[in-house]
C-alpha cells in the first residue's frame, strides 16, 4: 500500500528587518493550520546560520488538502501580510511520505 500523505516543503527568505513580523505571522498562521482536518502536521522552522530564511513543513493527509488550506482566513491573512516580507519569492516542493507510516502522524 502507498502512502497517501504529502509532504510540503516551503522555502522563505524573508528581509532582515521583517524577520520577528514574518515570525509572528506564520506561527499564528501554523497554529490555525494544524487544526485543519486536512493537516497533519505544520512545522515552522528557521535557519540556525541565517536567521532570514525558514521552511515551513506542512503534511496533508489528502491529495484536495492543499486546496482547501488556501482558501482559509488565516492563510489568506499570512499571504498577504508576509508578501512585503519576501526578499525573494517562495518556493516549495512536494514530496511523497515514506516513514513513519501515515496512521503514525
Amino acid at each position: 500500500m502507498s502512502n497517501s500523505l504529502l509532504v510540503v516543503h516551503v522555502h522563505v527568505h524573508v528581509k532582515p528587518e521583517s524577520v520577528d513580523a514574518f515570525r509572528e505571522a506564520t506561527l499564528a498562521n501554523a497554529r490555525a493550520s494544524v487544526k485543519e482536518p486536512g493537516i497533519a502536521r505544520f512545522d515552522v522552522i528557521q535557519d540556525t546560520e541565517d536567521p532570514t530564511r525558514f521552511v515551513l513543513v506542512e503534511v496533508y493527509k489528502t491529495p484536495q488538502a492543499p486546496a482547501a488550506h488556501k482558501e482559509t482566513a488565516h492563510y489568506l491573512t499570512w499571504r498577504d501580510t508576509v508578501a512585503p516580507m519576501m526578499a525573494e519569492p517562495r518556493t516549495s516542493r512536494k514530496y511523497v511520505n515514506r516513514f513513519p507510516e501515515d496512521g503514525e502522524w
